[in-house]
């Protein structure tokens, strides 16, 4: 059994790491509640911009856009898919980065020739360990996600859809179900589909608006349409950013009850030796007195 003074070492050791533990999780919780009240202020806007797509689309279905172009015609073996990856700048997050790069990888086997653009640091040194290629660098912290990251990032994901450099967008993040789980997801950016912009769920009367589109339909909606994906990309920065605080947060608190156990176990051990040391102590001074007393005699 170790000695008192070597429980004692460990039990600090033990206090300091969960003070750790302990800090980190607050500081966890304070960011995702910041984060998530930034992504509350801004969904209203990006939900009316799919409104005014959905609008659009209802009173002008035949209309031939750009970012709703499947190119059907090119095989499926053939298109260039581009994957845009979120995952975190460190670890201490549970599953959270291996459920994004599982699903990462998922997608990267599935026929096509595949481009991935990847944000945060742990994702980029996985890929670039396992001889993955990366088409670009998003040079960002997940840390603080911002609109004008997210207005960067679709831009060089719409500039190569529309060249013809990608013919499908995908976005895989994690998306926050409860405060207990969440789930690492794709969704498709590009091109769009029309039954994503579900116009039954609308009341009846909105149906029946006159609808003037200045200059033209078509530009109303190249006007729109990248805004609507500047809004999803951003909600995905944001989401990934709280379900990995989030993720932390667990990981934290499941590390300091594991760090109050052995505090536990090793005050019971100090306490057994203790007690070890207290009656070897009184052994040896009857032992001395009993000495003493026959030596008297």
């Amino acid at each position: 059994m170790a000695n008192m003074k070597e429980i004692q070492t460990r039990i600090n050791s033990v206090k300091d790491t969960m003070k750790i533990t302990n800090a980190m999780y607050m500081i966890s919780s304070s960011k995702m509640k910041q984060a998530r009240t930034k992504l509350d202020q801004t969904e209203p806007y990006f939900y009316a911009m799919q409104g005014e797509i959905s609008r659009i689309l209802r009173h002008v279905p035949e209309l031939d856009n750009k970012y709703f172009d499947k190119r059907d015609q090119i095989p499926k073996e053939e298109r260039k898919i581009g994957t845009f990856v979120v995952t975190a700048d460190k670890g201490m997050a549970g599953a959270y980065n291996h459920n994004i790069i599982k699903l990462s990888e998922e997608l990267l086997k599935e026929p096509g020739h595949h481009k991935l653009f990847v944000a945060g640091e742990l994702g980029r040194h996985y890929f670039e360990k396992h001889h993955v290629s990366i088409s670009t660098h998003f040079q960002y912290t997940i840390q603080k996600p911002t609109m004008n990251r997210a207005r960067h990032i679709t831009g060089k994901l719409l500039e190569r859809f529309i060249s013809g450099d990608l013919d499908e967008v995908y976005m895989i993040y994690t998306r926050m179900e409860n405060s207990m789980s969440a789930v690492a997801e794709k969704i498709k950016l590009l091109p769009l589909e029309t039954h994503a912009f579900d116009v039954a769920k609308l009341p009846i009367t909105v149906r029946q608006e006159s609808l003037d589109l200045y200059p033209s339909a078509a530009d109303v909606m190249n006007s729109i349409v990248p805004n609507y994906i500047i809004g999803m990309v951003y909600g995905g920065l944001v989401e990934s950013f709280c379900s990995e605080q989030n993720a932390r947060m667990m990981a934290m608190q499941s590390a300091t009850d594991s760090a109050k156990d052995i505090i536990k176990d090793l005050s019971i051990a100090y306490n057994r030796a203790r007690q070890a040391a207290i009656t070897q102590e009184l052994t040896e001074v009857i032992s001395g007195a009993n000495a003493q007393k026959n030596k008297r005699k």
